[in-house]
């Protein structure tokens, strides 16, 4: 472990702070706007697809397709590098919320999908017999059992998303990877800071991680046996 004695602990502990900051302030914020605005985008996305009216259910099964089927980083670079050769500028962040939350959407959409189509169709035959129409049994009857469901997917996409916010760096977002690319571009430690960010990431996950396994649990409070 001789390495550990020649490492530079005081620019550790230096870093530690702007580095936690940044993402306290930069990366869960970015991951939390993208990751709601995407949920409501996947919802829809997910009733459009169980569509009886089939343009609408080819149009969400056209998005999905392109978002699933394309990396990530391309579309980052497309909203952000590639709308403005036809006119259309937007700053860092709200390219960096839009693309996450665009790719929140193609794939939290299946995830919702699959979560309706498990709720048992006597549940809608429950929700007519009672006098419900077929948005009142959606939204009363077939949605709330179907979070239950879908929560451990959505879940690891959420946490997924706060790895995937350091993509965000590439087009001068500030967030925790962007602050450790400045602190290691200065120091030239670039082995030390970047192992520190990636420290900070694997914390942050295993503190929502816990939080899931909890929500996990307590959902499954109400899951009949």
């Amino acid at each position: 472990m001789e390495w550990l004695s020649e490492l530079d602990w005081e620019l550790v502990a230096d870093s530690f702070w702007p580095m936690l900051r940044a993402g306290l302030t930069g990366t869960i914020p970015l991951t939390l706007a993208s990751f709601s605005l995407g949920l409501i985008l996947a919802l829809v996305v997910a009733l459009m697809r169980i569509s009886s009216i089939r343009p609408v259910s080819w149009i969400a099964r056209a998005y999905i397709s392109v978002i699933r089927g394309t990396p990530l980083l391309v579309q980052l670079f497309v909203i952000f590098f590639g709308l403005p050769s036809v006119g259309v500028t937007i700053d860092p962040w709200p390219s960096a919320v839009i693309a996450f939350s665009l790719n929140v959407g193609g794939y939290a959409a299946e995830v919702i999908r699959a979560a309706i189509l498990s709720v048992p169709v006597g549940q809608w035959e429950a929700g007519y017999t009672i006098g419900m129409s077929r948005v009142q049994t959606l939204r009363r009857l077939i949605l709330p059992q179907a979070a239950r469901v879908s929560v451990p997917p959505l879940s690891n996409t959420f946490i997924s998303l706060v790895k995937d916010t350091s993509l965000a760096s590439l087009i001068l977002v500030t967030e925790m990877f962007r602050a450790a690319q400045q602190i290691a571009a200065f120091s030239q430690q670039f082995m030390v800071l970047y192992v520190e960010a990636a420290v900070i990431y694997w914390v942050f996950c295993l503190v929502l991680s816990s939080g899931q396994m909890r929500l996990e649990r307590r959902l499954d409070r109400y899951v009949a046996r």
